[in-house]
């Protein structure tokens, strides 16, 4: 039997995608490995986003055929889709590449590596219809669902729809039927993924579908909880507030890459709103749903990014005080829009204003955080200590992989299991709790 090793880069998005790989590759006849010494091939899964995430991912192609010279290493994911022809020829270490536009085309590219062929192939990009139904990454029962691919939103920094294309979404009905065959499998916390869940449905009925998805969802029973995540601010559909207030499962939990609060840098990022309209937004958010958590992300050193844009940025985030926030330093990515922008920022101020972003947050964090002490929270337990009564755990409050955990003490936890505890403290970016019962 042919085995296989997936070595995952990039974001959930490319997780779903190296379970799709990994269930398609099943089927056909191939054998999962636990690990890269039990793998006839390694897949590596690359991530062709920012500059730091494709030097990671070439380096990993490049260490994994050092230590395993004589096993096959397929390079597949967004960035031989985006980099093919250069990769066919730069990257001899790799006994294939592969696009994502088809995953479908695994089988047959990974039969002919160990043919001792080299494939080169992007293939056409289709229709967004995943068969993933049995290989899954994640912590134990929780899982992605990616409801759409691709982005139609052209922001002028993003290479996205180089990488994926403009956006292509399921229907409402695939993407619940997935939903409940997730949770009759044992999935508690199921989080929507897509590029952006506001444009979700755009391209079939030139509507927003989300609020429709969440209804079909929400009449669902069982005991589970949904989390969403990745809704463009310019494109948030006010309807999914009600529903989310009227299903406690339907997390209040909201990721809304703001980016920036300069009229002037959000316009030169292809973005519609500004400073005012956001603040709106959250109060809003805040008014329909109390417990809301709002996280986002906030993008320094974009070109022509003056003192006084940047310090409106820093203006917006003590305004808005958002629970969780992420900083990225610009990248100049070629053909993307922005690539040619006049006025660049240097890296090292860009990183400098990054830093400051990150330092401005903490006490707005840890101060979000307080108001948990005291609380009682459900949790779902992610992996355990060992020789420690002491597990990993997320609340509602905690999306999986970008925010602080919940370090949960008791005896005789397990990974998967969902249980109540009673939070007593704050540990830096994370709380600390006591088991109940």
């Amino acid at each position: 039997m042919k085995t296989f090793f997936i070595d995952n880069h990039g974001c959930a998005k490319n997780q779903v995608d190296a379970e799709e790989l990994a269930t398609r590759l099943a089927s056909a006849g191939w054998k999962a490995a636990a690990n890269f010494d039990d793998a006839q091939l390694i897949i590596v899964n690359t991530c062709g986003f920012i500059e730091e995430a494709k030097k990671e991912s070439l380096e990993a192609v490049l260490a994994i055929k050092s230590a395993w010279p004589d096993k096959k290493v397929l390079a597949a994911g967004c960035l031989s889709e985006r980099y093919i022809s250069a990769l066919e020829q730069d990257l001899p270490e790799a006994d294939g590449i592969f696009g994502n536009g088809d995953l479908s085309k695994i089988v047959d590219v990974a039969n002919e590596i160990m043919d001792n062929k080299r494939p080169v192939y992007k293939p056409p990009r289709l229709p967004y219809n995943p068969a993933r139904r049995k290989s899954f990454f994640g912590f134990p029962r929780s899982v992605y669902l990616k409801i759409s691919e691709g982005c139609s939103n052209r922001c002028s920094f993003c290479a996205i729809p180089l990488i994926r294309g403009d956006i292509s979404s399921r229907s409402p009905e695939d993407a619940s039927r997935e939903f409940s065959e997730l949770v009759s499998a044992g999935a508690y916390e199921v989080c929507l993924i897509g590029q952006d869940l506001g444009s979700y449905g755009l391209d079939l009925h030139k509507k927003e579908l989300l609020p429709e998805l969440l209804a079909s969802i929400s009449a669902m029973p069982g005991n589970w909880r949904l989390r969403m995540l990745y809704i463009h601010p310019d494109r948030f559909p006010k309807k999914i507030l009600d529903i989310a207030a009227k299903d406690a499962r339907i997390l209040p939990y909201f990721d809304l890459p703001f980016q920036h609060a300069s009229k002037k840098i959000l316009k030169a990022m292809n973005r519609s709103g500004d400073k005012a309209a956001y603040l709106e937004l959250l109060k809003e958010i805040r008014s329909s749903l109390p417990a809301a958590v709002i996280r986002s992300t906030f993008l320094t050193g974009f070109p022509g990014e003056t003192e006084e844009d940047f310090r409106e940025l820093m203006a917006f985030q003590e305004a808005a005080q958002l629970d969780w926030l992420g900083a990225f330093a610009y990248s100049r990515e070629e053909d993307t829009p922005a690539f040619n922008i006049k006025n660049r920022v240097s890296k090292k101020l860009a990183n400098a204003r990054k830093k400051e972003v990150e330092e401005a947050q903490r006490p707005i964090t840890e101060s979000f955080l307080e108001r948990f002490v005291g609380t009682k929270q459900t949790v779902l337990v992610e992996e355990t200590i060992d020789g420690e009564d002491l597990a990993i755990a997320r609340g509602y409050m905690n999306a999986p992989e970008v925010d602080g955990s919940i370090v949960v003490l008791g005896k005789g936890l397990a990974a998967g299991q969902v249980m109540d505890v009673k939070i007593r403290s704050v540990r830096g970016m994370d709380l600390e709790a006591l088991a109940i019962g």
